[in-house]
């Protein structure tokens, strides 16, 4: 029986990218990038939709072969859901799959020790939250607020979700590291303060 964990970067008002921004947002500070390298080391299957593997490979190929971000990234198993990539894919160690996520990551879940974890891919990670499979929830949150540049609103779409956090961590003194158990919701939770939070 294995895990999964959904992992994002996000901009401090929900975003995964921002247009004229470089990449982590301009903030690779250095315990950060040294958590990073540490983490990749971790065991664990990387699952990705095709629009993420099409980046990230693309990044493999172009960053030096010594390169701390990706050298654990293209050690470790991938598993891509895709019906419009083609086998064989050009990243080692990548599966192609071609059925339903949701129903893939459960039977994975059931029959493998490996724990399981989400590159990127919103549209994957929300489904594989509405379905309840995730069973652990992380976003590392970058100062910054990009309303005018935002790209990639990454909870748009979400079920409603309690959130019980188990982990945190603040990177030099900039970047904080939050980690959940989710619990999806069928509405919102009873009211019990006798306030009416309705504007």
């Amino acid at each position: 029986m294995s895990d999964l964990m959904v992992d994002f970067i996000i901009s401090l008002d929900g975003y995964a990218s921002a247009d004229g921004w470089p990449g982590f947002w301009g903030m690779e500070v250095p315990e950060y990038l040294a958590w990073l390298g540490e983490d990749s080391e971790n065991a664990h299957t990387t699952l990705m939709g095709a629009t993420t593997y099409r980046l990230m490979s693309g990044f493999a190929q172009e960053a030096p072969e010594d390169d701390p971000a990706f050298a654990g990234l293209n050690a470790m198993p991938k598993v891509v859901f895709s019906s419009t990539l083609e086998a064989p894919l050009s990243w080692t160690g990548t599966e192609l799959v071609r059925r339903d996520a949701v129903e893939a990551v459960r039977e994975r879940k059931r029959h493998d020790s490996r724990p399981l974890r989400t590159l990127g891919s919103l549209s994957l990670c929300r489904s594989l939250l509405r379905a309840g499979v995730v069973d652990r929830f992380r976003v590392v949150v970058f100062p910054v607020v990009t309303g005018a540049t935002g790209r990639e609103r990454i909870f748009d779409g979400y079920p409603d979700i309690a959130l019980d956090l188990v982990e945190s961590r603040t990177f030099d003194g900039r970047l904080q590291l939050l980690e959940y158990v989710p619990t999806v919701l069928d509405g919102p939770p009873a009211d019990t303060t006798g306030f009416d939070h309705v504007p």
